[in-house]
């Protein structure tokens, strides 16, 4: 681990302000996806601004009897928040698939929708990859190489990573927001299908925050109620990422939404692929996964997308 500074800070916008005067400094929240990058020298910030004295970890009621969930909430209480269980029971499920329950007591909102890619040549400073390195080259795309677990749809070719996080894929299900404050103290509001952005030629991009933008909030709109549930297919049920997860929202006359995790560089929803649901599994991912662009070794997550939603669907 690389040496860097250290600062701790207590109010949101002072906070950002300070991100974006020091070039290379990162936030740290649970530190469950940074310290590990650091450790391994992918991430090596110069300046480390501890944020968890911002006081940004509560659950409150909004005025249109949606939630907002301070960025510090932690998975853990999250999950386990009455209101959530009750009205948002998709994102408790999502949750508890994502990690185990040390990570999940340490693991925070906003950093959640901010963690990395698991690509393993991401992880591996010996291999090519334009996200950490841009220019480098993508070695998940080169001959023979590993990717199973990679990205079908959204991706480019400078890069097939995909995101990892079961949180958002339920929170774009739910058609959660995001709320920011700038470097400059104003404030913004960011739609979670904006958040992430798809690779294109600059991989290393991975959101449309600003530099030294801060998220402090996520606010979820009033209950839609319905039908929730959350399937995570994973090579191994001990906390492994997704090869494909969905989240299903679906209500009495069979209307809903379907969101996927696994296939992508972000949560992956369409407004086309939603209307199709009455019509079942195979005409919601005809939708949903058109111009999928697999490779030879990941091309089965088309297939297993399907077939989960169709399972899904069955259920009693």
């Amino acid at each position: 681990m690389k040496a860097f500074s250290y600062e701790k800070m207590t109010d949101p916008a002072k906070a950002a302000a300070r991100a974006a005067e020091v070039e290379g400094a990162k936030f740290l929240a649970g530190g469950t996806n940074l310290l590990d990058l650091m450790k391994l020298e992918i991430e090596a910030p110069v300046h480390i601004i501890d944020v968890n004295g911002l006081g940004l970890d509560e659950i409150t009621e909004t005025e249109d009897g949606g939630l907002r969930i301070g960025t510090l909430v932690t998975n853990t209480a999250l999950s386990a928040d009455q209101r959530i269980r009750r009205d948002y029971p998709l994102l408790t499920r999502a949750i508890a698939a994502g990690a185990s329950g040390q990570l999940r007591n340490k693991a925070t909102t906003g950093g959640n929708l901010l963690q990395r890619t698991r690509c393993p040549y991401f992880y591996d400073p010996a291999q090519p990859c334009n996200k950490r390195e841009p220019g480098s080259g993508c070695a998940a795309l080169s001959e023979g190489a590993f990717s199973r677990q990679l990205g079908i749809i959204g991706t480019s070719d400078s890069c097939i990573a995909t995101h990892p996080s079961d949180m958002a894929v339920a929170m774009r299900a739910l058609d959660a927001t995001v709320e920011t404050v700038t470097p400059t103290g104003m404030t913004r509001r960011i739609a979670l299908e904006d958040l992430h952005v798809l690779p294109g030629d600059t991989p290393d991009k991975e959101t449309s925050l600003l530099p030294g933008e801060l998220i402090t909030a996520v606010t979820l709109p009033a209950p839609v109620g319905g039908e929730q549930k959350y399937h995570k297919v994973r090579d191994r049920a001990s906390y492994a990422f997704a090869l494909v997860s969905v989240a299903l929202i679906r209500q009495p006359d069979g209307s809903g939404r379907v969101a996927l995790g696994g296939v992508a560089p972000k949560p992956w929803r369409s407004p086309e692929a939603d209307a199709e649901l009455p019509n079942g599994a195979r005409a919601v991912m005809a939708k949903l996964l058109d111009g999928a662009r697999p490779t030879e070794e990941n091309a089965f997550k088309i297939t297993l997308a399907e077939r989960t939603l169709a399972a899904m669907l069955a259920e009693e």
